[in-house]
């Protein structure tokens, strides 16, 4: 008896009944892939630069050795590189000059074990610029760390060197030792600076405080680049009712390393103590109406034109609130020099959505845990969004757009990690996340 031959089985039949659910499935496992693609590629790169900056290093360390033990000149450089470049014609950094830097460039860091676990994670050039501008090993040591773990391009390096950003950092006048926690109050400080430099800015000295916000809104990214690591921004002009009446923060900030609301309000004057009290009262309001029983509580940063020390010592003395004072200061014109790294208008428009995403994570993730709460389901704390919506999920509905919201929520957590997101996807995340958002509150409201 004769069988049939087997057709293959449809699309649809090789993902299932549940079709819909294997596609966001299948999604999620591409997503996955091209994850740990890119992140092999990004080790792979790591490790070339790594190995070229070490045989610099090592170059560098032997001409010095040489030049002491023998009593070289500074000339057999140069005839050095000439015959260096005969035997690697292929090789474009073996220039007398680039030899010269690796010869500096060892004699700046002369432990090789620093080399390999710090420094030779930099890209030669970002070595180049720190030897040409920065004179203190101290300083030096932490401009290059500083890099590192904020994936500063060599641009972004040499503006923080231009801006003294080492001299700046932590050094704003604040009550944090007395009003936060030790273990918070350390890392709070070093994330204020004094002064800010807002030199991509060209205001006349007539302007206002609304033109001082709308052109950092207008420069958001280069804002965000002088704030530091870890501020994602919410909103300017934050609307808050209190009493009946309206109340408007300047910049409303969420601090992911910190996990708490940061307030900042811009004077175009110097400090006046009756500043403090109105930052005591925006704080007071934000911390009753915005701030998640897990959030730390807000810090609040006043930015003025000027301030004496004594003054705000006094303001903030009594104050139990969190808060810190600095100055900013302004350029006429931006140097060309700064130009490059400064964003295009599409650069800014491929860096928003990913704010909104971060935002609308946060506000998800808030009214996630008040759903929970009210239907009483617990949890062992920090969890995160996905299990607290199984755990929902067994304890009765949620909303109808979960599944999707799961498809997104792999979007929204890597734009909370800093991660590059295709502004594709993150508009498309901002819209499953709005949409799911609206029926949680929703929900909420029902309870």
């Amino acid at each position: 008896m004769s069988s049939r031959p087997r057709k293959p089985p449809r699309r649809s039949d090789a993902l299932g009944s549940a079709g819909e659910v294997d596609a966001q499935s299948y999604r999620a496992f591409v997503g996955d892939l091209k994850q740990k693609i890119a992140a092999a590629r990004h080790r792979a790169s790591l490790s070339i630069n790594r190995e070229l900056v070490t045989l610099y290093w090592t170059i560098g360390r032997d001409i010095l050795e040489r030049q002491e033990r023998e009593g070289w000149g500074a000339r057999v450089v140069d005839r050095l590189a000439g015959d260096l470049r005969l035997a690697f014609p292929e090789m474009t950094g073996l220039s007398p000059r680039n030899l010269k830097y690796m010869r500096s460039f060892a004699e700046a860091w002369p432990n090789g074990e620093f080399v390999q676990q710090v420094v030779a994670l930099l890209p030669w050039g970002h070595n180049v610029r720190l030897l040409d501008a920065v004179k203190t090993q101290e300083e030096r040591t932490w401009y290059a760390r500083q890099a590192i773990e904020h994936g500063w391009s060599r641009n972004v390096l040499v503006h923080q060197i231009e801006s003294k950003l080492f001299a700046r950092q932590g050094s704003a006048l604040t009550n944090f030792s007395r009003t936060l926690p030790a273990e918070q109050s350390e890392l709070a400080q070093q994330i204020l600076k004094d002064p800010y430099t807002f030199d991509f800015l060209s205001l006349g000295p007539d302007m206002l405080e609304r033109d001082l916000e709308r052109g950092l809104v207008e420069h958001l990214r280069s804002l965000i680049l002088e704030l530091g690591k870890g501020f994602a921004f919410v909103g300017s002009q934050y609307h808050l009712e209190v009493g009946g009446q309206d109340y408007y923060l300047d910049l409303l900030f969420y601090h992911l390393r910190l996990r708490c609301f940061v307030v900042i309000e811009l004077k175009i004057e110097d400090f006046k103590p009756e500043f403090a009290g109105k930052m005591n009262f925006y704080l007071s309001a934000v911390d009753e109406q915005l701030r998640h029983p897990d959030d730390k509580p807000t810090i609040g940063i006043i930015l003025c034109k000027g301030r004496n020390e004594v003054i705000v010592e006094y303001a903030l003395r009594d104050s139990s609130k969190p808060m810190g004072v600095a100055q900013y200061q302004l350029s006429a014109a931006l140097p060309p020099q700064l130009e490059d790294a400064l964003p295009t208008a599409a650069e800014f428009a491929r860096e928003f959505p990913l704010m909104s995403v971060v935002k609308l994570r946060i506000e998800i993730e808030r009214a996630v845990r008040d759903l929970a709460d009210k239907r009483g389901v617990a949890f062992d704390r920090p969890t995160g969004i996905m299990k607290m919506l199984r755990d929902l999920h067994r304890n009765g509905s949620v909303p109808s757009s979960t599944e999707q919201m799961l498809d997104a929520l792999h979007t929204m957590n890597e734009a909370t990690h800093g991660m590059d997101v295709d502004p594709e996807t993150a508009e498309r995340a901002v819209e499953i996340g709005t949409i799911f958002l609206g029926e949680l509150q929703k929900l909420n409201t029902d309870e």
